[in-house]
């Protein structure tokens, strides 16, 4: 195989995250070799041409061209006219149920790497809907193509730079689509030019929108840097007339003129209305502001929070650890039938308003604690009886590991957004006199990749 040439392969399984894996036979000094190449984005089973981007020894890396024959799991047609164009759904051609079952075997196939002994695997919940579940969608300005005309949207598949207009997503509510299309013709007709990442120069960033799940509270944030000084009302006034299913509580303009490609504000403006709104998540009430932390699933969220804490178990007069506690959701959930919660977390904003949603929902015995997990559990005095975490993409910091686990607790659930990292974790708690009791998946993202995993790990007599 040589780097640049085009191959036919068949997928013949797919790894996590979206990686296909094609094992391509060649010929060494008479001998026949495999090769396994990794094709981001292929599904098994499929027939591709492809071409190859990087070459090593044991492993390779290709990029698709041509899907020539399609997969078995890919019974339907997308329902979204950009799937394959945008790169923010991967699975539209698979019916759910498919989608379900291939998130299922990518998760037990790492998680049986890692744990010998036998466990119980519960398989995968489904997300109470399949469309319009999100939350939250952060959309950037752009064009399509280089000089083409304004747009506003989502990455083009494969691309740091092109944007594709997604006016007609299906993963979210309708009013999002209404709302980024309001804005879009706004600035096409003023002429308002979009930051360039390459030059560092330009006006409109990105478009920040948020909808509670259960109320249809909307928050609108457009993304500038300080080049022009702009008079948003028009557009504000073009909104608050649109026919929505929910309604928009407040609009706001995010100055930023940081270098990063990144939603961040260094002054916000309040244009209408407020910065926050309220969901509610199992009974309790959460305050949502522009940069809060949340899960971007509402419904999904409820399936994986009742799913932990029946893992979770008895917690009557326990104390226990909420460890990368985010705004609290957890925490708050188990505090109502725990003699006493302490949630950690890095990021301070996250920790106030954990603390906020503490005193809206009358909870009492919860404390939150802002820092890093590697030295605030030094700190504290009080030991737990059991702990939950729910750690960042990557894991854990091994010496963090090493400290939760020398609390020596009976239970310990653990919730992870990448399963490979959670295997990494797993395979050191195991290796410490742990073992792994139950496990389940959590689809909080149709269309795409992603899945949650909850674990209950329990430490055994050894």
């Amino acid at each position: 195989m040589k780097k640049g040439q085009e191959y036919i392969g068949l997928v013949s399984k797919i790894v996590f995250p979206n990686k296909g894996i094609v094992e391509y036979e060649e010929e060494r000094d008479g001998t026949k070799v495999i090769i396994p190449v990794v094709i981001k984005g292929a599904l098994p089973g499929q027939k591709i041409r492809f071409v190859l981007s990087k070459k090593r020894s044991s492993k390779c890396e290709g990029r698709i061209l041509e899907v020539l024959e399609k997969s078995e799991l890919e019974n339907q047609m997308p329902v979204c006219e950009k799937f394959g164009i945008c790169g923010g759904c991967t699975y539209q051609t698979m019916s759910y149920k498919n989608q379900l079952k291939l998130k299922e075997k990518m998760v037990k196939d790492i998680l049986d790497k890692v744990i010998i002994d036998n466990y119980d695997f519960e398989g995968i919940i489904a997300s109470p809907t399949e469309f319009a579940y999100r939350n939250k969608m952060e959309f950037s300005f752009g064009d399509e193509c280089k000089g083409g005309e304004l747009a506003l949207g989502l990455h083009k598949k494969g691309s740091f730079y092109d944007i594709v207009t997604t006016d007609s997503c299906k993963i979210v509510n309708n009013d999002y689509n209404k709302i980024l299309s309001t804005i879009l013709d706004y600035c096409k007709k003023n002429n308002l030019p979009y930051y360039h990442k390459m030059s560092k120069e330009g006006f409109l960033r990105h478009l920040l929108v948020r909808r509670a799940v259960k109320t249809g509270d909307v928050t609108v944030s457009i993304v500038t840097t300080t080049l022009i000084n702009w008079d948003f009302s028009d557009l504000v006034n073009e909104l608050l007339t649109l026919e929505l299913e929910g309604k928009i509580t407040g609009v706001m303009h995010i100055f930023n003129d940081g270098l990063a490609d990144m939603v961040r504000s260094d002054r916000t403006e309040v244009l209408y209305g407020s910065e926050f709104f309220y969901e509610e998540i199992l009974g309790l009430k959460f305050k949502i502001s522009t940069f809060s932390f949340f899960q971007t699933n509402s419904l999904g969220a409820e399936k994986l929070y009742e799913k932990a804490r029946e893992y979770v178990g008895e917690t009557k007069d326990k104390l226990i650890f909420d460890l990368y506690s985010g705004t609290g959701t957890i925490a708050q959930m188990l505090a109502e039938v725990a003699k006493k919660v302490i949630g950690v977390e890095i990021v301070e904003e996250a920790v106030e308003a954990a603390k906020e949603n503490a005193k809206l929902n009358g909870l009492t015995n919860c404390e939150f604690i802002a820092g890093d997990v590697l030295k605030v559990i030094d700190e504290i005095e009080d030991k737990p009886d059991l702990i939950v975490l729910d750690p960042p993409r990557d894991g854990i910091h091994p010496k963090a590991l090493d400290k939760i686990i020398n609390y020596d607790v009976d239970r310990i659930v653990y919730i992870s957004c990448k399963p490979t990292s959670l295997a990494r974790d797993l395979e050191v708690m195991l290796a410490k006199g742990y073992k792994v009791d139950k496990a389940c998946a959590v689809d909080m993202f149709p269309g795409t990749y992603h899945v949650e995993t909850v674990v209950l790990i329990q430490r055994t007599n050894g």
